[in-house]
């Protein structure tokens, strides 16, 4: 096994069992050992002394804060109850109170490049779950609110008794080599017109009814113009923005004829692969690329050192 990218490594017991017991979740939630993690408009707290680290508080600071929040069991640690919780919305004063002393509401990105690893997976974790909270409180069966149960792992809806569960949405990325010359095939996307140097792996949603490696395959198509064949699988990566998971792959390349999608990409070029590692170094004038936060450094990073896996 690989050592986990960032967002993943997650170290809780999801409390699977435990969860199945409203009461027990209830409990939980009052009891002096539990831990809560404040969020407000999908920022994480955190505490910078000694060093980052997650802002865990106990239910009495969040219960005095903001008594109407609602928490969002994570799981197990050490025998104690983890909960995430979201404060947005309410006062600032409330906000501020939970972060008191020394926290600071933190972009999830910026908190997943100070963090060690497992709490880095522990935000991920959280985000999504918040996120996805958000934006599923009405029953897409028949419109009406719906509640959260079993800590959070479900949306019920009393008036159709329809369920609704956190969703993870498949992104396959890739990086595309050419073993005749030499070169791997790098992207930029419209979104990042303003970073004109930056180039990423190629990726994409997988669709219903495709495997990993046709998703991969007709990604590459639909953006560059390019056949590739022999889709390896490396590694993968939760990204929580809002809710992803991030298959990672390596390909070859059967056509080198670029034939860019311009409405979806800004660039598509090939890079020799002494370009490509000054990159990685910080050291090339034409390329940069994602720093190790993301799962596309470690593909690209795999191309040019030649991983074997």
């Amino acid at each position: 096994m690989r050592s986990p990218h960032p967002f993943a490594g997650n170290p809780l017991d999801r409390g699977e069992r435990e969860r199945r017991d409203e009461a027990w979740i209830a409990a939980a939630q009052h009891a002096a050992g539990s831990r809560f993690l404040p969020f407000k408009d999908l920022e994480v707290l955190l505490d910078e002394q000694p060093y980052p680290r997650l802002g865990w508080r106990d239910g009495e600071r969040i219960r005095a804060a903001a008594p109407a929040a609602e928490a969002m069991f994570l799981g197990l640690l050490e025998g104690a109850a983890h909960f995430a919780v979201d404060l947005s919305g309410g006062p600032e004063a409330a906000t501020r109170a939970a972060a008191a002393p020394g926290g600071h509401y933190t972009d999830c990105r910026t908190a997943g490049g100070v963090l060690a690893a497992p709490e880095a997976g522990i935000v991920a974790h959280a985000r999504s779950h918040l996120d996805w909270h958000r934006r599923h409180r009405y029953c897409s069966g028949c419109g009406q609110p719906t509640a959260a149960q079993r800590g959070g792992q479900v949306r019920a809806c009393p008036a159709c008794r329809a369920q609704h569960f956190p969703r993870t949405d498949p992104v396959v990325i890739a990086v595309v080599g050419d073993p005749a010359t030499d070169r791997c095939l790098l992207g930029q996307s419209r979104g990042r017109l303003s970073r004109l140097r930056m180039y990423s792996a190629l990726a994409g949603f997988v669709d219903q009814g495709e495997t990993i490696e046709e998703a991969v395959a007709r990604e590459v198509m639909e953006e560059a113009g390019i056949r590739a064949v022999n889709v390896r699988y490396h590694s993968s990566q939760p990204w929580p923005f809002p809710c992803s998971l991030m298959i990672g792959c390596l390909a070859e390349a059967a056509t080198t004829t670029i034939r860019m999608d311009d409405e979806e990409m800004a660039a598509v070029h090939w890079f020799e692969r002494r370009e490509v590692l000054l990159a990685l170094a910080g050291d090339s004038e034409v390329l940069s690329v994602p720093g190790p936060i993301a799962i596309a450094h470690h593909l690209i990073k795999a191309w040019a050192t030649r991983e074997r896996f």
